[in-house]
């Protein structure tokens, strides 16, 4: 009885052990902190933005800014794809173009004033002897108005910000209503640009090259070290993707011995889709559906657009971030897709 006894009371007290890990397990698991794939670190000149507990980019937005933009930006690996110039000070870097900043949405003349040459050396000196060349151009600025709204998830992540286009002086010619998505991925990253433009007064957008939505690579992407650049139909190059209308561009190369590339898909809904490329073998990436006279060379053509006081501009754009080129990424599969979202 004794040894019967003894063995059934090892047993309950095994139970009991084994029913107590169970609970501490359970207990450790639902306290444990819920990290959704994408997060948002606020402050109050950035947003940093956190996908799959990595760092991604940074949103910067503050008073020292002239324009919003996103820096640097990383692939799933961690690589970064974005020049580091002109915020970051790196050995063997190109140091052209001081207003190519990460990634932008800015344009080169609206009303004749310049948002994307818009760093405060570019400014017009006052009393500058005006017979050297042409007069400088006014300079504008965009402002954050409002953060809207930060909301991370485990499927994507959203930034909606409020910006508005501004003179010098403070006169807003454009207001901007932008939502940034973020997606998490074992192998991409993934960005989608929804951006509606509301013209405070008649505004125009003039014909210029100098534009619009646009990000500027590293050096080690640029056509004279690695990269190359593609659109939809195939062709390859800046001297065949310059100037030409795509639905989409790829635009790969080597970085740190890591296979990158970068595409920029164009929504069907977009104005004027397909949109004209404004991109560079020295590393500017750009779609632009105003600069006509400048990509078709005919000065008799004319791509300016213009907006009554409170009609609106509606851009969407996606970003892929991927390992290796166009065609081991699938771009023309995520373009049908992307194309496809209402």
């Amino acid at each position: 009885m004794g040894t019967t006894g003894g063995a059934r009371q090892a047993r309950c007290d095994l139970l009991a052990v084994m029913r107590l890990l169970i609970f501490v397990t359970t207990l450790a698991i639902a306290l444990r902190p819920l990290h959704a794939q994408v997060e948002f670190k606020t402050s109050s000149d950035r947003i940093d933005v956190v996908v799959d507990g990595k760092p991604f980019t940074t949103l910067f937005y503050g008073a020292e800014t002239t324009k919003p933009y996103l820096h640097p930006l990383r692939t799933a690996t961690g690589k970064i794809v974005t020049r580091g110039y002109p915020m970051e000070a790196i050995d063997g870097e190109s140091k052209d173009h001081p207003h190519h900043r990460g990634l932008w949405f800015t344009h080169g003349e609206v009303n004749g004033i310049d948002f994307w040459a818009n760093e405060k050396s570019q400014r017009p000196v006052p009393g500058a002897d005006k017979k050297k060349g042409p007069e400088p151009q006014e300079k504008g600025l965009v402002v954050v108005r409002k953060v809207a709204d930060v909301k991370g998830g485990k499927k994507s992540g959203s930034l909606h910000m409020l910006f508005e286009w501004q003179d010098l002086a403070g006169k807003t010619l454009l207001k901007e209503n932008r939502v940034m998505t973020f997606y998490p991925g074992a192998s991409d990253r993934v960005m989608d640009f929804d951006i509606t433009l509301t013209a405070a007064e008649k505004v125009t957008f003039n014909d210029t090259k100098e534009g619009t939505f646009a990000v500027r690579l590293a050096t080690e992407l640029e056509e004279k070290h690695s990269g190359k650049m593609r659109s939809a139909s195939g062709a390859i190059g800046e001297k065949n993707v310059w100037g030409k209308r795509s639905p989409w561009v790829d635009y790969a190369g080597t970085l740190g011995g890591e296979a990158v590339g970068v595409a920029i898909l164009d929504h069907p809904t977009n104005p004027r889709h397909p949109t004209y490329w404004h991109s560079r073998s020295y590393g500017l990436f750009a779609a632009n559906i105003f600069g006509v006279h400048d990509f078709e060379n005919d000065k008799q053509k004319n791509g300016a657009l213009e907006l009554a006081q409170g009609q609106t501009l509606r851009f969407r754009y996606r970003v892929i971030i991927h390992p290796g080129d166009s065609d081991v990424a699938g771009i023309t599969e995520k373009f049908k897709k992307y194309s496809a979202m209402k």
